[in-house]
Parts: structure tokens; C-alpha cells; sequence
């Protein structure tokens, strides 16, 4: 098939963003490579019907007790998936392969990894792991059972990996209690429940001996690299030698990020904020390093009048008045804008429109749908700092500023001039038409990055720029 002599219209590309169908092809290609099926077409409608791509599948690893029992439980309570571990397996679950594993267990032999991959790969095919997600506590132990389950297709999105001195995990192997009950696990030192019944509940569990544990530690250590190696892109290591709370805290916080996508990504970009906030300041530099198209609304209706176009013709009369150009000419004159190839190819960056929920209404109707939008916030008292001693040099058309860039030569400050818009009573003016409009705007966008504009330019920019390469966070998971 020939390629389109034109880009993609905006509605499709925001439509493939938002459905996330880069993701949904990756997905579909993974499994057909993995289980390469005679009719892949009927496989993948199969595949369709069944699968949820959004529900969590992770690993959960560490030494032994480094507290990924905890963690486990814990991000299943939290993420309603299913917790998948040796014990769950062996003794809650009623498997084809249960049995076989057993009997390897009875006689106090080693049970294969390829055992476990099956066991795991049987348990993981039921349709509570498809459709709510998993959480795999202590899987894969090594690399060749890491190996095996990516070749039967349990390729995990997120690899927590627990990590903390050896003494302090032998300290815990030894205080370590159990709800019989509950399931979960309690320290006499660190973690001591505070309700009497369950106190009076707990049981030693049939743990190691310290030298027992010492040697699942040194046999874990030498197990990790070929691990680490298998999972090096998506894997965490997070401190377990620290309270409780933060390592939960941690672990949430990654399980919620999405990996950086390899999806194309246009940059259609939104700045909104008050006067002198520096929307026209940190869209030039975003421009300036990444080539997308710098559009200032205000600066694109003087262009359309000075070049004397149709649409040019008709908003000429408003700004010749200091009359607020109609919303209808003005998404007509962006539109046009927006359309154009260097746009649609390199991605944009746009400030002063939209500036109330009915203009961000009609820009959603024409199609231009911003996959990045940034607030910038400013105190009252910095945006009169900032504008109200701006000053322009009517010859060279340089603008300086009385505190912060003051004129060169008195021959220069003699000549300066103030723009009336830059006068107190205008600022307050523009600043309570902002403040007034902008809250059900903020409703709107609802996923928007709000920027403190009152430290340096540079600090604003590095925020700016971090959220724009960084991938949005999951809507799924982002709501608990």
C-alpha cells in the first residue's frame, strides 16, 4: 500500500492515544510470536474477548523474609488481583499438576522448574487471573525459571524486587508469626498487632533455622544476577530495611507507573495561566529544543490581520476596538493553524486559548484534543511584580524589565514606554477575568500537570519537560 500523502488527521491520532491501540497491536504481536497459532486471526478474536491488557500482572521478589508475603497480600487487597505463591499452589489450589508438585514436596526433593512454570502457567490461565490480574510472590526463583514462564507467555509488566543486609533478614526470619486466620504475617520486634485476640492467635511458622536461612540467602545472591539479567527493563529494587509503610508506599507508586512506550507520540501541548506566568517564556524554550510548533493565540490573531486574510478581515475590527475577538473566528483562525503540516508532523505547543470551559468545549468539538496540559500557578503579588515594571523600547521593540533587566544606557531607559495593558488596574482586571473563568477549566482537564511559574525559568522548564517525556500514569490504577 502506497503511504498517505497527507499525515494523519488530529481526531485519528488522539483517537489511537487515547484507545491506547499501539499498545493493544504490541500486545496481540507478543501473543502470536509466543504461541504462533494455526488460524492467528480467530486466535486473536479469541484473545480479544477474553484478555483484559489492563489488569496488573506482577512479580513480587526478595529474599527470604524480606516481606514479600506482605507486599503481596497487601497489592492484592489494593488492586483486587489474585496472589499466586508456593503456598497457593501447593495447599489452596485443586490443579491438574497440584498432586505431582506435592509428591516431590513429601519426599523433601527439589521440585522442578519446569514443574512450576506449568503449575503456575495452569493457575494463571483461570479466568479470575485473565480478567482481574496477578500478583506472583517469590516467582521466578532463578533464570531458567524465569526463562520458562516467558516462553509459555507469563511476561510480567511490573518485577518489585525486596532487598535488605542479610543480618537484618535473619533477625526477621527468627520473630517472624502467622495468623492461622488471616494469613498475614506478624514480627515480634517490629510488627506486633495491637489486638489481643490476634496476639493470642499467632504461630511460629515452620520457618528455617538461622543456618538454613543463611543458605537460602547465599543460594538466593547467586540466583539473582541471571534474575536481574531477565527483567532488567521493568524491574524496581526497593529498600525492605525501612518502615513498613514506605515500602508500601514505594512499591505502589511503581506498580502505577507504565513503562515509557514505544508508541509515536505528536506533542500537542496546553499551557494555560495567568498574566506573566511565563506560558510564552517555556513555550519557546519547549519549541526551541524539540521542534514543535510554537502557537500564541493572541500573537496568530495579529498575524491573520496583518496578512490581510479573510478571517484576518473580520477580527481586524475587534482588536482595532480592544474588543474580545468572538470564540467562533478564533478557533477558525487556530484550526487553520492547527491543521497545517508542520503541525500535524512536529506536534504543537499552544498558550492563550482556551481561557474558559466554553472555548476548551470548542476546541474539543474541532478535533484538537491536547495530550499534555499544564496550569501554571503564580501569586497575585508576582504577577504584578513581574508586569506591572515591564517596559518596551519603542525603536527596537527590546522589552526590559525596571527590577529584573533594566535598560543598558540612560539613553535607552529615557525612551522606554508602558504598555497600558501592563498598567495595576489592567493587571487586576485580566488576573480576576483569569481567576474567575479558570476553575471549571481545570474541571475539564481533569489528567492536567499544574507548574509553581514562581521560581526560576530554568526549574520550571526541567518540570515542564519531565512530564511531558514521562508516560501518564494508568487511569485504572491512578484512582485508588
Amino acid at each position: 500500500m502506497d503511504a498517505p500523502a497527507q499525515p494523519w488527521p488530529p481526531a485519528v491520532g488522539a483517537y489511537a492515544e487515547e484507545r491506547e491501540l499501539f499498545r493493544l497491536l504490541q500486545n496481540m504481536l507478543e501473543e502470536l510470536l509466543i504461541h504462533k497459532p494455526d488460524d492467528p486471526i480467530e486466535f486473536m478474536i479469541n484473545h480479544l474477548k477474553q484478555n483484559n491488557d489492563d489488569a496488573p500482572r506482577i512479580c513480587v521478589l526478595g529474599p527470604p523474609a524480606s516481606g514479600k508475603t506482605t507486599v503481596a497480600m497487601w497489592l492484592c487487597k489494593r488492586l483486587d488481583a489474585i496472589r499466586i505463591s508456593q503456598e497457593t499452589l501447593l495447599f489452596k489450589e485443586i490443579l491438574a499438576l497440584t498432586k505431582e508438585a506435592k509428591a516431590y514436596k513429601e519426599r523433601k526433593q527439589k521440585i522442578p522448574n519446569a514443574l512450576w512454570a506449568n503449575l503456575i502457567q495452569e493457575r494463571l490461565s483461570n479466568v479470575d487471573c485473565i480478567k482481574q490480574g496477578w500478583i506472583l510472590e517469590g516467582f521466578p526463583e532463578n533464570q531458567e525459571q524465569a526463562w520458562l514462564l516467558q516462553s509459555s507467555g507469563i511476561i510480567p509488566r511490573h518485577v518489585v524486587v525486596l532487598h535488605a543486609p542479610d543480618t537484618v533478614l535473619i533477625e526477621r526470619n527468627s520473630g517472624k508469626r502467622l495468623d492461622p486466620f488471616t494469613e498475614e504475617v506478624y514480627h515480634t520486634t517490629f510488627d506486633w498487632p495491637s489486638d489481643l485476640l490476634v496476639q493470642q492467635r499467632l504461630v511460629k511458622p515452620e520457618d528455617l533455622s538461622e543456618q538454613e536461612v543463611s543458605k537460602k540467602l547465599l543460594e538466593y545472591h547467586r540466583n539473582f544476577p541471571g534474575v536481574f539479567r531477565s527483567y532488567q527493563k521493568i524491574l524496581k529494587l526497593i529498600n525492605a530495611d525501612q518502615p513498613s509503610v514506605d515500602v508500601l508506599s514505594q512499591v505502589l507508586t511503581y506498580v502505577q507507573t507504565q513503562h515509557r512506550s514505544a508508541a509515536p507520540f505528536t506533542p500537542r501541548i496546553l499551557f494555560c495561566g495567568p498574566p506573566g506566568s511565563g506560558k510564552s517564556l517555556q513555550a519557546a524554550l519547549i519549541s526551541q529544543k524539540y521542534g514543535v510548533v510554537n502557537i500564541c493565540c493572541g500573537q496568530l490573531l495579529k498575524e491573520a490581520v496583518a496578512d490581510k486574510t479573510k478571517l484576518g478581515e473580520l477580527v481586524k475590527p475587534y482588536i482595532d476596538n480592544g474588543y474580545p475577538v468572538p470564540d467562533n473566528l478564533v478557533v477558525k483562525i487556530l484550526a487553520e493553524r492547527l491543521n497545517a503540516l508542520d503541525c500535524m508532523t512536529k506536534g504543537w505547543v499552544l498558550s492563550g486559548f482556551p481561557r474558559d470551559i466554553e472555548q476548551g468545549e470548542q476546541l474539543q468539538k474541532s478535533h484538537f484534543i491536547p495530550n499534555r496540559v499544564f496550569f501554571f500557578n503564580l501569586p497575585c503579588e508576582s504577577i504584578m511584580e513581574r508586569l506591572s515594571q515591564r517596559r518596551i523600547d519603542p525603536i527596537t521593540g527590546e522589552r526590559y524589565h525596571t527590577t529584573f533587566r533594566p535598560a543598558p544606557t540612560p539613553e535607552i531607559h529615557a525612551r522606554l514606554r508602558q504598555n497600558p495593558r501592563d498598567m495595576e488596574e489592567n493587571i487586576e482586571k485580566r488576573v480576576e477575568t483569569y481567576y474567575r473563568n479558570i476553575k471549571e477549566l481545570e474541571d475539564f482537564y481533569e489528567d492536567a500537570f499544574y507548574v509553581n511559574a514562581d521560581q526560576d525559568p530554568h526549574v520550571v522548564f526541567e518540570f515542564i519537560e519531565s512530564c511531558i517525556i514521562k508516560p501518564l500514569p494508568c487511569k485504572k490504577l491512578k484512582s485508588l
